[in-house]
């Protein structure tokens, strides 16, 4: 234990845990080689060689001057840093399949002679970081708290020893540490505990330097005093009680309970003198008689305590005495006040002006790279946890995404937005399928192009005529030249008649010719069908098709005149939807790249507190985006109903059914006018393959007689 005193008040630092020598190199050299390989622990051998010299860092005794101890203190931080990342990866205890060679042996900083030594990494990062609390505090100590600087400096680095303290109680490590079989007190929760409280009284004992140093009121001085004791209230009272009662130096309990009743007792003081300034004359003599009746107490049990403090107390017991005569001579001869009983008066009131530093993102070994290539089959089953984890907020987000989108195009679609809306103003659309029904039927020709298909068909049967007449004269000549033959040869003239020769072509032109008619008459059908369905299917021929399509018309007469304004709301409206539903592109994208960038293995292997814990803190970085997102869904929601309303006035003004009706009916008209061209277009080509292939077989036919 360490004491310094300032211009009045004495303060404590607390001395460092020892320890003996410790070689973590072999041990975790031969483990890393037992459950991962050789060529594992031979990649290892840098950083477990880093390991090794922060721990015989921390081995050596710090040196009292501030730059000595600001060394110490980023020492120890990075030894608990390089812990952080061993505890993981390298089960510390004697069971034989874990690192079992390995023993860590620390004092007792109260008592030296008590010593704790065991085969568990708890003790270790334990006693770590009673040493970082136990170093902040000498920083803070050798401060030279008559500047303004060095009192700042104290204040910061008493509360960042509370900071340390508070770590170790509320991480749980000194829980684990007396679990593990830690058997000296000082690294218990209940000396962590009373050791934040008196790290942050004497914080607090800086501000309190620093107000009375600034001749502030003394209503705030009293509650800065007040609550310094509290604080001293607070250590004493775990001081008191096990079991830390019987392990503390008296005079070190003494200092503690006389502090607290010091700075109650000065909290009376400075309220009494805003009583006086007030002409409370009779509270004011009951809070000096309060103070003083605390002082006197702490006075007579406090032994051993250090002569500065002793000569503080004594100097505030005299002004208050001074004071109290002073207030009790001024009631009898003036006032005349009754002075109130001690239990009616109600507590001091009081101003906590510190807190204990979190050294959460000093102590975050996340960003450091020990050891990074052993990562434990249970960190990557948690990691495969958390991944699922992200996943299913991921495809939740996105359902409730894509769900908004369908339900604004389906609301879209009943409404008929955008499309009446683009109707007014001349963007007219057909449907996507008829439309592309009418532009097939536009690159094929049209309906202006059938007639000059009509007139391939007419050519096509001509010459199919023509060769049918051509081949019967070609076997008529035949006949009339074997007729003539048998008369004059008679029967030298043994060749069978033409008329059995040809009578197979002659029967398949008879049935060519047949054929033909009826294909004429076909022929006749389609072109009464072109010519009596032309009014129909010239609207195909219309480029762009849309120009056959009704638009909407402003109402000839205007009652109000706020069609241009119904408008405009509802061109507003759906410009926000569809912001909306950019921003929820947007936000989908955010959420796969948060996602892609998500990468918490080297927290885990950190192994800062519990998993669920860290799966807490890091799935709660996705909150604000899926609140974005819900508020984006119900920014839709209540916008299309505000477009459902607006549209109905629209749909009124501009007597949007009979517009609906009309376009049904052309939309309906171009459908039959596509069906009827392509009924006629089928014919028409099923009679020109007809032709060619009728004409195919004539001539086949005319070359197999020939031969």
């Amino acid at each position: 234990m360490a004491s310094a005193a300032g211009s009045s008040n004495v303060m404590l630092a607390i001395h460092e845990k020892k320890t003996t020598p410790t070689d973590l190199y072999r041990p975790l050299r031969l483990y890393i080689a037992s459950a991962y390989s050789e060529r594992e622990a031979a990649a290892a051998d840098d950083d477990l060689s880093a390991v090794r010299d922060l721990r015989a860092e921390v081995e050596q005794p710090s040196l009292p001057d501030p730059s000595s101890l600001e060394q110490r203190r980023d020492a120890l931080l990075a030894y608990a840093r390089a812990l952080a990342l061993v505890e993981p990866r390298f089960p510390i205890s004697p069971d034989r399949a874990h690192v079992h060679s390995l023993t860590f042996t620390w004092h007792d900083a109260f008592r030296g002679n008590k010593k704790c030594a065991l085969a568990s990494i708890h003790l270790e990062k334990a006693a770590v970081l009673f040493n970082l609390g136990a170093v902040y505090s000498q920083i803070a100590l050798a401060a030279d708290r008559s500047t303004d600087v060095g009192i700042r400096t104290a204040c910061g680095a008493f509360q960042s020893a509370a900071g340390a303290f508070a770590w170790l109680r509320e991480s749980g490590i000194a829980a684990k540490a007396v679990a593990a079989g830690a058997t000296t007190v000082d690294v218990t929760p209940e000396c962590a505990g009373m050791l934040e409280k008196l790290m942050l009284a004497q914080a607090q004992e800086c501000f309190f330097e620093k107000v009375i140093g600034g001749g502030k009121p003394p209503a705030l001085c009293s509650k800065v005093a007040r609550q310094v004791g509290i604080f001293y209230e607070e250590a004493y009272a775990s001081l008191s009680a096990p079991p830390l009662s019987q392990h503390f130096d008296k005079s070190w309990v003494s200092h503690v309970q006389l502090k607290a009743a010091q700075f109650y007792a000065d909290a009376c003081y400075r309220y009494s003198l805003d009583l006086h300034e007030k002409e409370e004359i009779a509270e004011e003599i009951a809070r000096l008689k309060i103070g003083m009746s605390a002082l006197a107490d702490a006075k007579k049990a406090a032994k051993g305590v250090a002569a500065q403090l002793l000569d503080s107390v004594n100097k505030l017991e005299s002004n208050m005495k001074t004071n109290l005569e002073r207030a009790m001579k001024e009631n009898d001869r003036v006032y005349l006040m009754r002075v109130p009983a001690a239990g009616s008066l109600g507590a001091l009131p009081a101003a906590s002006l510190v807190k204990p530093t979190s050294l959460a993102e000093a102590l975050d070994a996340s960003k450091e790279r020990l050891f990074s290539s052993l990562v434990p089959d249970g960190s990557m089953k948690a990691l495969s946890k958390y991944t699922e984890m992200v996943d299913n907020i991921i495809r939740t987000q996105a359902e409730k995404l894509q769900q908004a989108s369908e339900i604004a195009r389906v609301r879209f679609k009943e409404m008929d937005l955008p499309d009446s809306i683009l109707s007014l103003e001349g963007n007219i659309t057909l449907p996507f399928d008829l439309k592309e029904d009418v532009e097939a039927v536009q690159i094929s020709g049209g309906p202006a192009a059938l007639e000059s298909e009509l007139q391939q068909l007419r050519d096509l049967r001509r010459v199919n005529q023509e060769l049918l007449v051509q081949t019967e004269e070609l076997l008529q000549k035949e006949a009339n030249e074997d007729a003539q033959f048998r008369t004059q040869f008679g029967s030298r003239w043994t060749r069978p008649q033409s008329s059995t020769l040809t009578k197979n072509i002659q029967d398949r032109l008879n049935l060519f010719a047949a054929n033909l008619k009826k294909a004429a008459d076909s022929d006749s059908l389609i072109e009464r069908g072109v010519k009596e369905n032309y009014p129909l299917m010239s609207i195909l021929d219309k480029r762009p098709i849309e120009s056959a399509l009704p638009s909407i018309s402003r109402p000839i007469m205007s009652l109000d005149g706020n069609e241009d304004a119904i408008v405009g709301a509802l061109k507003q409206s759906l410009r926000q939807l569809e912001s909306l539903g950019a921003q929820r592109a947007g936000l989908e994208d955010m959420l796969k790249e948060m996602k892609r960038k998500d990468d918490i293995l080297p927290k885990l292997m950190a192994g800062v507190g519990s998993h669920d814990d860290l799966f807490k803190k890091e799935i709660a970085k996705y909150d604000s985006i899926c609140a974005e997102i819900a508020d984006n869904i119900m920014a839709q929601e209540q916008l299309l109903l505000q477009i459902q309303a607006q549209n109905e006035q629209f749909a009124a003004v501009f007597n949007l059914e009979d517009y609906k009706a009309a376009r049904e009916r052309c939309y309906k008209q171009i459908a039959a006018a596509v069906a009827k061209y392509r009924e006629i277009k089928k014919n028409i080509n099923e009679g020109l393959n007809f032709y060619v292939t009728l004409q195919v077989c004539v001539c086949i036919s005319i070359l197999f007689h020939l031969h």
